[in-house]
């Protein structure tokens, strides 16, 4: 699935942009298939403003942004519902999990939208993967934040996606718990020749990025 910005310009940025330059606004930029692209920058920028314009939550933009050379902002409303079951996953700066639902139903929640994709033995091998076995049958709302953001990671990888867009995914975890869960989200990703979004505050080498932009 390729993406392209065509001079995207979010209206809450639109001043700012005026006095400077950015890799990623009021430019072009495709992003190929399987390309895995950091988005550095502060706080205040617009990283989660420029994931949540990719995955549709936000459309207060002058510009284009075109999906396999369609238009994102002229997809119907059950276009947009497959794209993001089958197309567009991903993992929020706030998460958005169910704090009164165990971390397996929220998981299964997600599931469930394409049962024959992911088993719940592949979730629960996932889940000992990135040491959140003991917490699948806990609420979330009781995790830590670490925790929490373990278990969006493993409800992200559980439906089928051409790009995973994730917003400071390890904002909270240790380098141990980072570099697993980085293992397991590059694993994914090249078994289904998927393309990566990371947008951070800080520089890392966590995956071999194909490109790198600051905003």
């Amino acid at each position: 699935m390729r993406i392209e910005l065509k001079q995207v310009v979010p209206f809450v940025l639109k001043d700012r942009l005026l006095q400077k330059t950015s890799d990623v606004w009021n430019t072009n930029l495709a992003l190929l298939p399987g390309e895995y692209i950091k988005i550095q920058a502060p706080s205040g920028t617009g990283k989660t403003t420029f994931l949540n314009t990719l995955y549709s939550i936000r459309k207060d933009y002058t510009g284009n942004i075109l999906i396999d050379g369609k238009s994102l902002q002229e997809l119907s409303v059950d276009e947009l519902a497959q794209m993001r079951q089958h197309k567009l996953s991903v993992v929020f700066q706030n998460l958005q999990l169910f704090p009164n639902l165990s971390a397996f139903e929220n998981i299964e929640l997600k599931r469930l939208l394409s049962p024959s994709y992911c088993s719940k033995e592949k979730i629960e091998w996932m889940a000992e993967t990135l040491g959140i076995t003991q917490l699948l049958q806990q609420k979330t709302g009781t995790c830590s934040y670490g925790e929490q953001q373990r278990i969006a990671i493993l409800r992200a990888l559980v439906q089928p996606f051409n790009w995973l867009l994730m917003d400071e995914p390890f904002s909270h975890l240790d380098d141990r718990n980072i570099a697993k869960a980085a293992a397991l989200i590059d694993s994914e990703c090249k078994a289904r020749n998927a393309g990566l979004v990371i947008a951070d505050l800080e520089a890392d080498k966590h995956f071999n990025y194909t490109h790198q932009y600051s905003l």
